[in-house]
């Protein structure tokens, strides 16, 4: 069965801030694929992964309102969170237990979009 999210588009003001607080926070590669006229950079993945871009548009800009996109860190999300103001992140709302599926900690990435970073 098909994802249901199959893919998603997080915008930035700052690219190379923004894959660095990515790649540092989730501990994942981030790599800029595009050109100057693209400026964008796509999360590593493989197989039937769900993966996304980091992307800058002038007319589209962060925000700390709308979805919450959920980054998976299991095993890991106390180094996780600990590394978000360290790369330029604000810690919302401290790790805390999401009943039977885990903990999680929302934060607002290095430009200004709130996400949560998720572990079993």
């Amino acid at each position: 069965m098909a994802h249901l999210i199959g893919w998603v588009d997080i915008p930035v003001t700052d690219l190379n801030r923004a894959i660095s607080f990515y790649r540092n926070v989730t501990a994942r590669k981030v790599e800029q694929e595009f050109g100057p006229e693209h400026p964008a950079a796509v999360f590593a993945h493989g197989g039937d992964d769900v993966a996304g871009c980091l992307f800058v548009d002038e007319e589209i800009k962060p925000s700390a309102q709308g979805p919450l996109l959920y980054f998976s860190v299991n095993g890991r999300l106390d180094e996780a969170v600990s590394a978000v103001e360290a790369n330029g992140g604000r810690v919302i709302k401290p790790k805390h237990q999401i009943g039977p599926y885990g903990y999680r900690a929302i934060v607002l990435d290095s430009e200004g979009n709130r996400i949560a970073l998720h572990s079993n």
